[in-house]
């Protein structure tokens, strides 16, 4: 008698993921980038295929590559990949995943590549790195016109060109950058890679980088310090392949072996003469490279909010399958309040970091500015922060069946904590914050106008507003910024993010609002910090079903 199965879901499979969530076409719409419904509807479309799926599964399975040297015994340095990988890559650039905003720099730009890359990393996430750190490379070629001048143009382009060779025979250029050593890891000055003028322009640096993300990248930005400046850090260019198209120096010494990220190559680099070029000033290279950071920062909080949304919707997926004790799992009460607490969760993260991601449209204005200044710090640790529990929970949802491999949550699970790591961990980010609010009042009154329009709608939220103002505003407060007192910098930054999700959230929906606040502003102990606890609510069901529209 043949083995019957029975009682398993459908695969979440061949479905248009950007019709499939609710909460970023509002969000969308709400910070300002309706006008990329069109493009965001094709590519949601195009990464809920069955076969991108596998794709995705096939780059994390089939891990890179090092080559080191050719069969003949020179040094090449070359990391080979699975073609799966350039599937997925090819996808990212062809939806200006890495440069849209620049090369079409059009009201909401910023908003419409941030919902686009939130689609990419319900899908797969190494390739987002490659991809983020091209998307913030602009802002630091700005301070290099000559560089910017020459390589520009093939960042601009969306054609995807895996290559190895010199960008001037290229038809598209990906953008990585080094700043780790092994002695330093976020003290940056701690760094010991040195630079020494060659006398045409170029440097020569000798020294290391510990963590180079993507180290197939077509150029990086690195620091090193100069004799100079040796107290300072400076910022330098260094190209793969050099203007007369011979190889540069950069040495490849080997692969981190990661929990998470397997599909994306990290190296350990090696620096004996390589040639770069100085960007910016001498001794300024921290705030340089930074340049880019803030945008690779942002990019960590959308990608987790991606990776949020999908366990959700697995878990809501499968709960509408699965039967145990005689009824599905999505109609018991205790499995609804926690699908209920963990769709909640993604709605205040998509609100967050949708509003962020509007503040960087909005250059020429100071207060968002200020705004970007405070919630970049501020969005990278609540968000990525919540992402591992939010996915275990998720995970546990589907019981063993979640625990495998061929499940895509154990893979989501083991990358959500890597957007909480890199460019910069928890404590780096809340110092950040901490530093923002003290240097300008016009950081403090920014998140100040920006609760505003809620107050009055919710008693819970105005008396948890009051409070959080109320120590912006004192002079104790003030005192511990000015001295940075830091033990309290991570409540600080906890209630920044609770206050501005529940304010946008309040405004979009006065239910699912009153839920956010009762829960994660006002609930009983643990509540909002497990999942669970909510209290009825009739919002309960309305979540479910957004977290994962019925799908035919």
């Amino acid at each position: 008698m043949p083995h019957r199965v029975e009682n398993q879901p459908p695969p979440l499979a061949d479905y248009n993921l950007w019709q499939a969530n609710p909460l970023l076409r509002e969000a969308v719409q709400r910070e300002g980038a309706g006008w990329a419904e069109a493009r965001l509807n094709d590519y949601g479309m195009q990464l809920g295929t069955a076969d991108m799926q596998e794709q995705a599964a096939l780059a994390n399975r089939h891990s890179p590559v090092l080559q080191t040297h050719d069969r003949f015994g020179h040094r090449i340095d070359r990391v080979d990949f699975h073609p799966a990988w350039h599937r997925l890559m090819a996808a990212g650039v062809s939806a200006g995943l890495h440069s849209s905003p620049w090369a079409d720099p059009r009201s909401g730009a910023h908003v419409a590549r941030a919902a686009a890359f939130m689609l990419h990393a319900e899908v797969e996430n190494g390739t987002l790195c490659p991809l983020s750190m091209t998307y913030g490379s602009a802002s630091s070629f700005a301070q290099a016109p000559q560089l910017a001048a020459q390589w520009l143009p093939a960042i601009f382009t969306r054609e995807y060109d895996s290559r190895f060779r010199p960008v001037q025979g290229k038809r598209g250029a990906l953008i990585g950058m080094g700043m780790t050593e092994k002695q330093g890891g976020s003290d940056v000055r701690a760094n010991t890679t040195v630079a020494a003028p060659a006398g045409d322009g170029s440097w020569r640096l000798r020294g290391h980088k510990w963590f180079t993300s993507a180290p197939m990248c077509d150029g990086f930005f690195v620091t090193a310090k100069t004799a100079a400046d040796a107290a300072g850090v400076s910022c330098f260019f260094m190209p793969r392949f050099l203007p007369d198209g011979s190889r540069n120096d950069i040495r490849i010494q080997r692969l981190k072996d990661k929990l998470g990220n397997r599909s994306n190559a990290s190296a350990e680099l090696e620096f004996e003469g390589t040639q770069a070029w100085l960007v910016g000033e001498e001794g300024r290279g921290i705030p340089t490279i930074l340049q880019m950071g803030v945008f690779t920062r942002l990019d960590c909080s959308l990608g987790s909010t991606g990776i949020m949304h999908q366990c959700v919707a697995q878990a809501v997926h499968h709960a509408r399958h699965r039967r145990a004790f005689g009824r599905r799992l999505i109609e018991q009460p205790l499995m609804r309040n926690v699908l209920a607490d963990l769709a909640l969760e993604v709605e205040g993260a998509v609100a967050l970091s949708m509003r962020l991601a509007r503040a960087y449209d909005r250059t020429g204005d100071e207060a968002e500015m200020e705004l970007r200044r405070v919630l970049t710090g501020v969005c990278k640790y609540w968000i990525c922060r919540r992402g591992p529990a939010l996915g275990f929970e998720a995970m546990e949802t589907l019981g063993g069946n979640g625990y495998v491999e061929e499940a895509p949550l154990a893979r989501f699970y083991r990358e959500l904590p890597v957007n909480s790591i890199w460019e910069g961990s928890g404590n780096i980010m809340c110092l950040d914050v901490l530093r923002a609010l003290g240097r300008s009042p016009g950081a403090v009154e920014a998140i100040v106008q920006v609760l505003q329009p809620a107050r009055g709608s919710n008693s819970i939220f105005d008396a948890f507003c009051d409070r959080l103002v109320a120590r912006f505003r004192s002079s104790q407060l003030q005192e511990q910024l000015q001295e940075q007192l830091e033990s309290q910098a991570r409540r600080l930054a906890s209630d920044i993010a609770l206050a501005v999700s529940a304010a946008i959230l309040l405004q979009a929906s006065a239910e699912i609002g009153d839920l956010f606040c009762r829960s994660r502003l006002d609930g009983p102990a643990g509540s909002g910090m497990t999942f669970g606890n909510l209290p009825e609510h009739p919002a309960m069901p309305t979540l479910i079903e957004r977290a994962l529209p019925t799908i035919g």
